[in-house]
């Protein structure tokens, strides 16, 4: 029998498709709870009263453009007695929801990147943080206060219960007190990454971090105690009614639950991050996590799962794969390990690891105090000996770690080769390079590197994240940080991802991964256009400078033409600009795209992001047909096969861009043929960049076409996504062109017919199985699916 400290699965719930990355418990009705999730919704669980003791799904929100980053309960009022559900997604907004609408009751518009926590206070009080580095307050719709200071992503929020307290925290390191919209203190002390906040009083407050630390502060600025057990980023707190104890998640796949300021117990999950948890009213503790799954844990025997599903959770965590380099494990030499007869002895702490030699395996064990036994939580791969005698094969080399690099949610997915005699901060800068990305983020990336490769460096770190051979940040076409989000704003690079093997052939309350199928297909089809909106304007400018300076004597620009080009750039990238285009800025910097090949990029770089907004897309897209048809064939020209690739690459995300606006499609879709053709002439240019815009490009004309009868045009869509995939290598590239097939194929019969006829089945049949990312075999399962 469990001892009545020890909490034990409760339930397993199925329902998400995608990573659960917010739990809130509800005030209506009884025993209820809401959760959201990267597959763009909400739900609202409540208790069932059958045997199983589990929760059915009451009810489903939809409204967010993007994945649904967190939620919080806004607490009921005369107007709305059972309360109101607030979410934040990565589309920027927040959308509140009754319990009585699928769709948003309003959605509150300011934020300029991800909303990625929220908190609610009394009388509708709304507090949110974003990776804008800016919290906001909001109430009766409107948004009463933006409180700034922080200078990277605000990843938590909480309102104390004291009026007018608030607490922000933040990548920056920080934690800051405000007041009145103003910051009355500034709490330091981690050392990386703040990530939850959670109140206990009107006086004291707990933090956490990706420094894998848990703090405890009073509001005067004292941090009172810091608590240690984590051994990765951890995400989320949440405390118990009595002020004293919390629990714990984060990156090392557990569950901690902390009790008179000891980690009383840990429960692993067979999942590598586990995203959020809260305290249930009947003091049961949910947690969701990147297997789509929420898990409920209870002390009350009467509500623990049958002993069977009890088991399933100990064979799926048994069976599910760990990689030392998470950082869980430490440095591991299998004929050092001993063998099975060492889980005789017990062990001396809760949660304590212990590793054992099984023939060929590395197996990994935990004590539990409760049940006073080893559990087996996994297999171990990719130990320091197999480090030494099998490396890992990467573009033909061999290499001691391939680490899978994320820059944000939703995007694509990097490998970052690294063998032990390398010299980090060089690795970290021709990743940079390789992929275009901005060099200010050389400190992050090779900080990640020594981390996860425990220490085993060249070298020692450069004082600064600047550019070690030039000294300076370098401008690269097409890059920078999204409009108004500084570095640091971004999702943090979230380290080696791995496989885990779920399997569960049974039922009951008990739910895995691997036993659900994806029914939802959240891929395709896509109808609106996909723009590439990355921009870093004070980079553009400089190098525009520079250029202009060497410029042959016909086309230097004077300063005034500079600034007016400048007022432009800040024009449209700023939705907020007072400002708005002017015909002559217009002008200028159509004339200007016809500088020499050879110094023309960052001018393209400025029309890519210029036609995005409605009065440029206007103008050179069809203000005049002339212009319109002038404005394809330069970039049509730009774009021949020994063209320079950036100005190749910046035309192909010039015309994507054309798509946001109704006369740039319409332009676009009249120059079809012409268009599809000069880039189908790129498929054979080694160039992930030129591939994804190609790609891209594909994409945006399925969309456009999608719903149409328009067969010779989706033919052609057909044939050059075809041509594409004979030649493409890059998985975002490959994902771009298997949604593009899935939109034009997407409940059109005839469509779907001419595929088969082009042998699309067979072609794309190979990526079923990708995994990394797994995005791409399942979107090419469903676009098989459409086929059949």
């Amino acid at each position: 029998m469990a001892s009545p400290n020890s909490y034990k699965l409760s339930c397993s719930i199925p329902g998400h498709e995608m990573d659960v990355r917010g739990l809130s418990a509800a005030f209506f009705p009884d025993g209820a709870f809401v959760s959201v999730s990267r597959d763009r919704t909400g739900r609202v669980w409540v208790p069932n009263s059958s045997p199983d003791r589990g929760f059915t799904e009451m009810h489903c929100m939809t409204g967010h453009q993007n994945f649904v980053s967190c939620v919080c309960i806004i607490a009921p009022s005369d107007t709305y007695p059972r309360g109101l559900i607030a979410t934040g997604g990565n589309d920027h907004n927040i959308c509140v929801f009754t319990l009585d609408q699928p769709q948003p009751l309003f959605t509150l518009k300011g934020h300029k990147n991800t909303v990625c926590t929220l908190s609610s206070g009394k009388f509708g009080t709304l507090l949110s943080g974003s990776w804008d580095t800016t919290a906001k307050i909001w109430l009766n719709e409107k948004c009463m206060m933006t409180l700034q200071g922080h200078t990277a992503a605000v990843w938590a929020v909480v309102i104390l219960p004291e009026q007018g307290l608030m607490l922000s925290g933040s990548a920056d390191k920080t934690i800051k007190l405000w007041k009145a919209g103003h910051c009355e203190k500034t709490f330091t002390g981690h050392e990386d990454c703040v990530r939850g906040l959670a109140v206990v009083s009107d006086l004291e407050f707990f933090s956490c971090s990706n420094d894998t630390s848990i703090r405890r502060w009073l509001v005067t600025g004292e941090c009172v105690q810091v608590y240690y057990s984590h051994t990765n980023y951890i995400y989320s707190l949440a405390v118990f009614p009595n002020g004293q104890d919390f629990v714990s998640t984060g990156e090392d796949r557990t569950l901690r639950i902390w009790k008179q300021g000891e980690c009383q117990q840990t429960i692993r999950l067979p999942a590598q991050s586990v995203w959020c948890c809260c305290i249930l009213p009947n003091g049961d503790i949910a947690v969701g996590a990147s297997d789509g799954l929420i898990r409920v844990f209870t002390e009350v025997e009467d509500r623990m799962a049958s002993p069977q599903d009890l088991q399933a959770f100990e064979d799926e965590l048994s069976k599910t794969t760990i990689d030392p380099k998470t950082g869980d494990l430490g440095d591991i030499k299998m004929e050092d390990l001993p063998g099975r007869d060492h889980l005789d002895e017990p062990g001396n702490r809760e949660g304590q690891t212990r590793l054992i030699k099984e023939g060929q395996k590395v197996e990994a064990y935990q004590w539990s105090v409760a049940d006073s036994r080893w559990m087996k939580i996994g297999d171990v791969v990719g130990g320091s000996n197999q480090q030494t005698s099998k490396k890992v094969n990467y573009e033909g080399k061999e290499y001691d770690f391939v680490f899978t690099i994320d820059i944000n949610e939703g995007g694509p997915s990097m490998k970052l080769p690294y063998n032990v005699t390398d010299d980090p901060w060089l690795t970290a800068h021709n990743f940079l390079q390789k992929n275009e990305l901005s060099p200010m983020f050389l400190d992050q990336v090779a900080n990640f590197i020594i981390e996860n490769t425990k220490g085993h460096t060249l070298g020692a770190a450069p004082p600064s994240a600047a550019d070690p051979f030039t000294g300076t940040g370098r401008y690269i076409p097409g890059s920078g940080t999204p409009t108004g989000a500084p570095v640091g704003a971004a999702d943090p690079f979230t380290g080696v991802t791995f496989a885990c093997l779920l399997l569960f052939p049974g039922g009951g309350a008990y739910s895995s991964a691997a036993s659900r199928q994806t029914s939802t297909n959240i891929y395709f089809p896509k109808t609106d256009g996909v723009t590439f909106e990355q921009a870093n304007a004070t980079q553009i400018m400089a190098k525009l400078r520079e250029l202009n300076g060497g410029a042959p004597g016909e086309y230097r620009l004077s300063e005034e033409v500079l600034g007016s080009l400048e007022k432009l750039l800040v024009s449209v990238c700023d939705p907020c600009a007072s400002e708005q285009p002017t015909t002559e800025q217009i002008s200028l910097l159509w004339k200007t795209s016809h500088w020499p090949e050879d110094i023309v990029f960052p001018v393209l770089d400025i029309l890519r992001l210029a036609v995005r907004h409605p009065q440029v897309n206007e103008s050179l897209c069809g203000g005049d047909a002339d212009n319109g048809v002038a404005l394809c064939n330069h970039l049509l020209s730009l774009m021949k096969p020994q063209a320079r690739p950036a100005n190749q690459m910046l035309a192909l995300r010039t015309l994507c861009n054309c798509f946001s606006g109704w006369r740039g499609r319409a332009l676009l879709l009249a120059q079809r043929e012409a268009v599809l053709s000069h880039a189908a002439d790129l498929c054979s240019v080694c160039n992930k960049n030129i591939h994804i815009a190609l790609a891209t490009l594909v994409l945006n004309y399925a969309g456009s076409l999608h719903g149409q009868p328009d067969l010779e045009a989706k033919a052609q869509c057909l044939s050059v996504a075809s041509a594409a995939l004979e030649s493409v290598q890059d998985k975002e590239a490959v994902f771009r062109l298997l949604v593009a097939l899935g939109t034009t194929v997407a409940s059109d019969q005839t469509a779907q017919d001419l595929a088969k006829s082009l042998g699309v089945t067979s072609q794309i049949a190979k990526y079923t199985s990708v995994t990394d990312p797994a995005k791409v075999g399942e979107c090419c399962q469903l676009v098989l699916k459409e086929l059949q």
